[in-house]
C-alpha cells in the first residue's frame, strides 16, 4: 500500500513537472513558429537558437516586484492564481498518454475534466473582482460570458463522442477508435470543436477578455510577478490540455487506423491472417509499441498546437458581440440538431453500444445481424 502510494506521489510529480516543462517550451515554440510566419528570427540569443529564452522569461518574472493595488483583497487576489494553477494541473490526472501511462484511469474522465475547467471561471472572477480594477473586472465577466458560452457548445459535441464510444473513459473512448476516428465520422463536430477551444481558451481571434486596446491585458492587468506566471502557466496549461482531449476525442490518442482496414470488408479470411501477425508483432515487441504510441500521441498533440499558432499569425480579432452571436446563435443550435442526428443514428443501427464503441460495433457486422 505505501509504495503504491509513493508510486502515485512520483507519478504524478513528474506529471507536474513535464506539463509545466511543456508550457515553457510551447512559449518558445509560438514564439518561433510566428517569426517564420511573420519572415522574423524570433528568440535566437539566449542559448544555442534560443533555447534557453523561457528560462530567461521565467527568471524576469521571478525578479519583478509585485505591488498589491490599493484596497484590493490581498488573500484572494494572492489566492486566485494559485489555486486556478492548481485546478488546471489537477485536470491531467486522468489523461491518458499511451495505453498504460495515465495517473487515474477513472470511469468518468470526461466529466472529471468538465468539472475542472467549469471551475476555473470561479478563479477568473475572483481574481478579476479582488484587485479593485474596473479594467480587470470587465475582463473577468468577457472571459466569464465566452467560457459559459462555448463550454455548451463542447459539452454538446462531447455528448457525441459518448454516444459512439459507449463509455465516459478516455482509454475506452480511444479504443473505440482504432478502426476510425470521429474526426472522419463527426467531421463538422471536429470542426466546431477547434473553434470552440480557441474561445474556451481565451485564444486570438477570440481573445476578447485580454484586448490589449480596450483592456490593456484583461483580469490579470494588475498581477504582475509570480501571480502573472502563475496566470500564464494555467492558461498554457489549459491549452495544451484541451489539445490533448481533443486528440483522444476525435483523433483516436496514440492509435493509427489500421493499416488492413479495408481488407475487414472485403476478405475476413486475410483480414484474420493479418489480425493474427500484427497481434504476434505487438507481443514480441511491446516496449518498442510503448514508444510508437507515445510519439504518434505527441505528433497530434502538436498538430493542434500548430493550429493555435497558425490561427493567431492568421486571423484578425472578432468584436465581442460577433463573438457571443456566434456561440448562442450558430454554433448551440447546429450541436443540437448534430447531437440528435447521431443519436437517431445510432438507435437506428440496433440501439447503443454497450462497450468498444458504435463504429467498431458497426464494423463488426453486429448491425446487420
Amino acid at each position: 500500500m505505501v509504495s503504491l502510494t509513493v508510486y502515485f506521489i512520483l507519478l504524478s510529480l513528474y506529471l507536474i513537472l513535464n506539463v509545466i516543462l511543456t508550457v515553457a517550451f510551447l512559449t518558445l515554440f509560438e514564439r518561433k513558429v510566428l517569426a517564420s510566419i511573420q519572415k522574423r528570427k524570433g528568440p535566437n540569443w539566449t542559448g544555442f537558437l534560443g533555447i534557453l529564452q523561457p528560462l530567461a522569461d521565467a527568471l524576469k518574472l521571478i525578479l519583478k516586484e509585485n505591488p498589491v493595488p490599493q484596497n484590493a483583497s490581498s488573500v484572494l487576489f494572492f489566492g486566485g492564481p494559485l489555486v486556478l494553477l492548481i485546478l488546471s494541473l489537477s485536470a491531467w490526472f486522468v489523461i491518458p498518454f499511451n495505453n498504460v501511462t495515465v495517473v487515474s484511469d477513472i470511469n468518468i474522465g470526461i466529466l472529471y475534466v468538465f468539472m475542472v475547467s467549469s471551475l476555473n471561471t470561479l478563479n477568473i472572477i475572483v481574481a478579476g473582482w479582488s484587485s479593485n480594477s474596473r479594467y480587470a473586472f470587465l475582463g473577468a465577466l468577457r472571459s466569464i460570458a465566452q467560457v459559459i458560452a462555448y463550454e455548451v457548445v463542447i459539452g454538446i459535441i462531447i455528448i457525441n463522442i459518448i454516444v459512439l464510444s459507449g463509455s465516459l473513459n478516455f482509454l475506452k473512448i480511444v479504443w473505440a477508435q482504432k478502426d476510425l476516428w470521429y474526426a472522419f465520422v463527426l467531421w463538422a463536430q471536429f470542426f466546431l470543436f477547434f473553434i470552440a477551444m480557441l474561445a474556451e481558451t481565451n485564444r486570438h481571434p477570440f481573445d476578447l477578455a485580454e484586448a490589449e486596446s480596450e483592456l490593456v491585458s484583461g483580469y490579470n492587468v494588475e498581477h504582475s510577478s509570480v501571480l502573472f506566471a502563475l496566470f500564464f502557466l494555467s492558461e498554457y496549461a489549459n491549452i495544451i490540455l484541451l489539445c490533448h482531449v481533443a486528440t483522444i476525442l476525435f483523433l483516436g490518442g496514440w492509435t493509427m487506423p489500421d493499416i488492413y482496414f479495408f481488407v475487414k470488408f472485403f476478405s475476413v479470411e486475410y483480414y484474420m491472417y493479418i489480425d493474427e501477425f500484427f497481434y504476434t508483432l505487438r507481443s514480441e515487441f511491446y516496449y518498442l509499441t510503448w514508444i510508437y504510441h507515445s510519439f504518434v500521441y505527441i505528433i497530434k498533440v502538436y498538430i493542434y498546437l500548430f493550429a493555435f499558432i497558425w490561427v493567431r499569425a492568421t486571423l484578425p480579432r472578432y468584436r465581442y458581440d460577433q463573438l457571443m452571436r456566434l456561440g448562442w446563435k450558430v454554433f448551440v443550435p447546429i450541436t443540437i440538431g448534430l447531437v440528435f442526428i447521431s443519436i437517431s443514428l445510432t438507435l437506428f443501427f440496433d440501439g447503443f453500444p454497450s462497450e468498444g464503441g458504435y463504429i467498431n460495433h458497426f464494423f463488426s457486422g453486429d448491425v446487420f445481424m
